[in-house]
């Protein structure tokens, strides 16, 4: 008798799953525990750890020297919360934060257009833009701060030769004009960081897109506005997700050019609290600043991973 569809079935399943070797889930497990126990153990001491004691430490009012028992509770979050610098170095960061969706979404979206036609020069012309991005931060901003000296720096001087008179404090020392300066250079420095991303999300549009446009009459703008800015959405939100961050946490360059000044007008919330740990001794203090930058940055990336990169995050599920 001829066997039953059923029978072939579970004769050519059984024949097709092997059966696994006793141990081999174990063994499988101790590769994984082997491999991933160096990078949890780095991440423990240089950022868990860390963690841990700034929170600890923003309890207690300490000094740096002796026994940490000076229990003050949530006193300094209180005292950091009503102080102006604090308070005026948030709004610094969050200037920084839409200054940079701004301007530098545009510049480096419509570079990111232009570096993707076939044009002359198009490689040095790429390698020229993102130079910047890749300078150490400390480096760039004493160049820039060499740069800006008053009378006797390069731009000063450039500009007093063709008749327009400089600040006599020069742009860095001028309180008016200090936080835009400053965000002139972040500019410099960040913006081959979009133009790369741009680009690369550029390269993934079919041709075929282009050419359908094309047939149908439109311009090459139309063709840019129409279909390959739309396509390089999810890129474009994911450079905003790390310019807001990075622009929360902004330290190096700041730190560089005007140390927080002139007057504290350009005091950002990470210069803020290594002003106070690192030179005042306010450790306590620093410690509930730090504090309260992780929340204020993972609140916004939150609320943004919410609002706007939720259609991204569903597509990719």
């Amino acid at each position: 008798m001829a066997p039953t569809l059923t029978a072939v079935v579970t004769r050519r399943d059984e024949r097709r799953v092997a059966p696994r070797p006793v141990g081999t889930g174990w063994r499988q497990r101790l590769e994984i525990v082997m491999f991933v126990s160096p990078a949890l153990a780095l991440m423990a001491v240089f950022v868990l750890w860390p963690v841990i004691s700034a929170v600890r430490m923003s309890f207690y009012r300490w000094k740096g020297f002796g026994p940490m028992d000076q229990w003050v509770g949530l006193d300094n979050y209180r005292l950091v919360l009503q102080d102006e610098v604090f308070t005026d170095a948030v709004m610094h960061n969050f200037t920084i934060v839409v200054l940079s969706i701004l301007i530098q979404l545009p510049l480096g979206l419509g570079l990111a257009l232009l570096l993707n036609r076939r044009i002359r020069g198009r490689g040095l012309l790429r390698t020229i833009v993102f130079v910047p991005y890749v300078v150490a931060e400390v480096i760039a901003g004493v160049v820039w701060f060499q740069l800006l000296q008053p009378q006797y720096g390069v731009i000063d001087t450039v500009l007093t030769n063709i008749g327009i008179t400089p600040p006599e404090q020069g742009f860095l020392g001028t309180p008016e004009l200090a936080l835009p300066t400053v965000f002139v250079v972040l500019t410099w420095k960040y913006l081959g960081l979009a133009v790369l991303l741009f680009l690369a999300g550029l390269q993934g549009v079919p041709d075929e897109l282009y050419e359908a446009a094309q047939l149908d009459g439109a311009s090459w703008w139309q063709t840019q506005r129409s279909v390959a800015i739309p396509l390089i959405g999810p890129t474009i939100r994911t450079w905003a997700f790390l310019s807001i961050i990075g622009s929360l946490q902004q330290f190096d360059m700041i730190w560089v050019l005007t140390h927080g000044g002139p007057a504290n007008r350009t005091t950002t919330m990470a210069t803020y609290l290594v002003e106070q740990g690192t030179e005042r001794g306010n450790y306590g203090i620093a410690g509930a600043a730090s504090v309260l930058l992780f929340v204020i940055a993972f609140v916004t990336a939150v609320a943004y991973q919410v609002v706007v990169m939720r259609r991204d995050t569903a597509v990719q599920r």
